[in-house]
């Protein structure tokens, strides 16, 4: 089985895709492709998983860099791959370079991959609550800017993700959603448990897009906390108190 990925109108004709856990080599909780570099899957493993991607996308193993996620809002430009070894702290990528793969896992937070097409400027992010509520996707933005990019030519999706009906959130990211625009309330409902509230990630994030100015806003309506067998979930996985699991990949590229 090939790896397997969605796509989105907004990007179509640019090599990317929204890997599923399908396709790929690894056992247990990382089952099948797994394509995380900071767990405890074999590497050898995830080096095929993430082969078999790029191929999936008709792109080499080594066009794809990757960047050691930490849901802050540093976002790397990116001239030549990145070794695996070599992976800044981020959580955004920026290329305006043919033939490189961005790349990001998440494994119910929000990858989020952009194009502008005009100026040959393409992203990729990966965005929880956290980095979202800090600027994350505004970064992205602005980076590509200073690339070249119009902002108003970029065309941005958010991929699957866990979405509202799956995601019970407490007061901590209630208050920090609010505290940083109060109409974001319109992303929370009451949940059945009293103090908590079920939160719109993916909604959050593209009005973030919407509001910074991005010329085209897409969604793709999957729950990765719904959806066992083609997502990996964090949160899943911790209500269930299961082992370590995987991360899926997202991936964008220019093309050569």
């Amino acid at each position: 089985m090939t790896a397997e990925f969605l796509t989105a109108d907004p990007l179509s004709g640019l090599p990317h895709g929204f890997f599923t856990r399908r396709g790929g080599v690894s056992a247990g909780g990382f089952a099948t492709l797994n394509c995380s570099l900071s767990g405890q899957d074999d590497p050898e493993r995830v080096a095929i998983n993430r082969a078999r991607a790029m191929e999936a996308l008709g792109l080499p193993p080594e066009s794809l860099s990757g960047v050691h996620q930490v849901h802050g809002i540093a976002v790397a430009e990116v001239t030549a791959p990145i070794p695996n070894g070599a992976r800044p702290q981020a959580d955004a990528l920026v290329t305006r370079q043919p033939g490189l793969a961005l790349g990001v896992v998440t494994a119910d937070c929000g990858p989020v991959l952009f194009a502008d097409r005009k100026a040959g400027v393409v992203g990729a992010a990966h965005s929880g609550w956290r980095g979202a509520v800090a600027g994350m996707l505004e970064a992205t933005l602005d980076a590509m800017e200073r690339l070249g990019a119009h902002r108003a030519d970029i065309a941005a999706v958010v991929g699957p993700c866990i979405r509202q009906d799956s995601y019970e959130v407490g007061a901590d990211l209630r208050d920090a959603v609010l505290a940083q625009n109060a109409e974001a309330e319109r992303f929370l409902i009451a949940a059945r448990r009293p103090g908590h509230w079920l939160f719109d990630l993916p909604g959050y994030c593209a009005a973030r897009l919407v509001a910074a100015g991005a010329g085209m806003v897409g969604v793709i309506a999957t729950d990765t906390f719904a959806d066992a067998e083609r997502f990996f979930s964090h949160r899943r996985r911790t209500l269930n108190g299961e082992g370590p699991i995987g991360h899926q990949l997202s991936a964008i590229a220019l093309p050569r």
